[in-house]
């Protein structure tokens, strides 16, 4: 079992402490830390939230959060082994072929611990000022996944969509072995077939307020049914049980997970806080040493 540390960005948003948080990360023994995206929220919208209760994006239009990009390239600088996921990026408001560049130019200069969480986004209103129609964003979506691995796996790449079209692009750097993982992210049934059709991973949101075990079936079977591995698609999954102060045990929450074939366990930072190196430093002797050992 692997376990990250979701809303990195989000919890330490400035240098240092983002240095502190990926060195201590690697140290204690996480594979990866997770940071989520939004390019810019509107004062006032309409849109429903849909991983909260109240339908509201926590902390407010004022949230404090980089770009994920560029803050895992600079976290990655100060580590050697710490893996960095986006989680999620939303895919469909991206230019494909720059996207490509960033996301391709950050793995290969990682020696390859990058992969790309990608969702198709929820708040019109961001779609609405950034110019990218908030309709078929799914569909765009698609076309992104496989216009970017075009990209990233060839010389003279191209390829031919309704929403991209280019014939004999290069875009060098490639990432390592040409490849970067991508991981689906989502509560809907959408987003599960997405995953078990397109991705290396499926990543059901955390706090989603529907039931994740049926999507996560729903991947394995469109996997199946598209001629893939359903057991190579690479689950990420919280766990609440897991956390410093649920009360409960922390090793068989998480055997649970594994024995349904979940890969990663995804840890909101905050409850590791204040006190962010001795929680750490727990966490690795209660429960990922001893995962280690077993």
């Amino acid at each position: 079992m692997k376990f990250a540390l979701h809303f990195a960005n989000v919890t330490f948003p400035d240098g240092a402490d983002a240095l502190r948080l990926a060195r201590l990360a690697e140290q204690y023994g996480f594979e990866a830390l997770i940071c989520p995206e939004h390019v810019a929220i509107p004062s006032d919208y309409q849109s429903e939230y849909p991983y909260s209760p109240t339908g509201r994006l926590p902390g407010g239009r004022d949230i404090n959060m980089p770009d994920p990009l560029i803050w895992q390239a600079f976290a990655a600088g100060a580590t050697t082994r710490l893996r960095f996921i986006t989680g999620v990026l939303v895919l469909p408001q991206r230019n494909p072929l720059v996207l490509a560049k960033e996301v391709a130019t950050l793995h290969h200069m990682s020696g390859g611990r990058l992969s790309l969480g990608i969702g198709v986004g929820w708040l019109a209103e961001e779609f609405a000022a950034l110019g990218v129609p908030f309709e078929r964003r799914g569909k765009r979506a698609d076309e992104y996944i496989g216009a970017m691995r075009a990209l990233w796996a060839h010389e003279d790449a191209s390829y031919h969509g309704e929403f991209v079209e280019f014939t004999g692009m290069n875009c060098v750097p490639r990432p390592v072995g040409g490849h970067v993982p991508i991981l689906v992210g989502g509560h809907t049934p959408f987003a599960a077939r997405r995953a078990g059709r397109l991705g290396d991973g499926y990543f059901p949101a955390t706090g989603s307020q529907v039931e994740i075990w049926p999507l996560v079936e729903q991947a394995r079977e469109e996997a199946e049914r598209a001629g893939r591995d359903p057991g190579a698609l690479e689950i990420t999954m919280g766990c609440p049980e897991a956390l410093p102060g649920s009360g409960a045990d922390p090793l068989e929450a998480v055997a649970r997970l594994g024995e349904a074939g979940v890969h990663r366990v995804a840890l909101p930072l905050p409850p590791f806080l204040p006190d962010l190196e001795a929680s750490l430093a727990q966490f690795e002797q209660d429960v990922i040493a001893h995962l280690r050992e077993s």
